[in-house]
């Protein structure tokens, strides 16, 4: 390893390829368990590898760069991204949730890290692409999971908890009231993370910017500051957005005369992986296929 002109060691290829063998402890206990995640995890890392060799690319051409246009179409790139991921993740789906997510995810994020690029950390001009792209990258990151882990849990609680909610309706309740324990629940279950992670945060883990940081030369008190600011923001950003998809997904799932709709929910097999040419439209194109079919039915009776 030889200093770089930051001050941080440059790992060489050599031992960046000696890197990977760490993954086969990975699949050695895959193999020895027959868990069946051995080929999982040679393609996870593959994929891994070349996707952040690329990111590396781009945004060693990006930092170069001083195009405010340029910089916002790459961060809505990188939200549209999230925003579909969320959805790959969950089990159920319904008409409109690829949207609901899109929205959420772009909404929280741009106002959240907006609010801290120019508001706290200040950087000259306000779209420096060395500030804004890993701000928001970060928050992105873990506003998806957020969005992901309350979505999944707001839609199976409507389905495992349908007979209490049917019964509140019908004596009566309004939505709100039938729904609100499992609205309260979905968004408790998706900030979990993110709190568990500022507990335990500098006692039992560093995080990554700050590390990187501190490996760059930077003071410690001056990482510690930079990273404060970052989970104070990815924590905001995560509310903020599983509150807003929760909230969508509560308004398609219910109607205005307070009748649960668990007709519009789609199981889907397993967690699938997202094909970015064509989530999207197959999604379209099978929701309307579906109501077509109710249709013909309603029109056959």
């Amino acid at each position: 390893m030889t200093p770089s002109s930051a001050g941080a060691l440059t790992i060489s290829d050599g031992r960046l390829a000696l890197s990977a063998l760490l993954i086969l402890v990975n699949v050695g206990l895959s193999a020895a368990l027959r868990l069946g995640l051995s080929r999982s995890l040679l393609v996870a890392s593959v994929r891994m590898v070349v996707q952040l060799l690329l990111v590396g690319f781009v945004l060693e051409w990006l930092f170069h760069q001083d195009q405010a246009p340029l910089i916002v179409l790459v961060g809505a790139a990188m939200a549209l991204i999230a925003g579909v991921s969320a959805v790959q993740r969950t089990r159920q789906r319904f008409a409109g949730i690829y949207l609901n997510s899109l929205l959420s995810v772009m909404a929280s994020s741009a106002l959240v890290t907006g609010l801290a690029v120019t508001g706290l950390i200040q950087p000259q001009p306000w779209y420096k692409p060395q500030y804004l792209i890993p701000l928001l990258g970060m928050v992105l990151g873990n506003t998806l999971n957020g969005l992901s882990l309350g979505l999944d849990r707001f839609m199976e609680g409507l389905r495992s908890g349908r007979d209490q909610v049917e019964t509140d309706l019908a004596l009566g309740a309004t939505r709100w009231e039938a729904c609100r324990a499992v609205v309260r629940d979905a968004i408790r279950v998706a900030m979990i993370p993110t709190i568990n992670s500022m507990m335990v945060m500098g006692l039992v883990s560093l995080p990554g910017m700050m590390t990187g940081q501190i490996l760059q030369g930077a003071a410690p008190a001056a990482a510690v500051r930079y990273q404060i600011v970052i989970l104070f923001m990815i924590a905001s950003a995560t509310a903020l957005g599983v509150f807003a998809v929760v909230g969508l997904a509560y308004g398609r799932l219910t109607s205005a005369d307070h009748q649960l709709r668990l007709d519009r929910l789609v199981k889907v097999g397993g967690q699938a992986e997202w094909r970015p040419a064509g989530a999207f439209l197959s999604w379209r194109r099978r929701g309307r296929s579906q109501e077509k079919t109710r249709m013909k039915s309603i029109d056959k009776r």
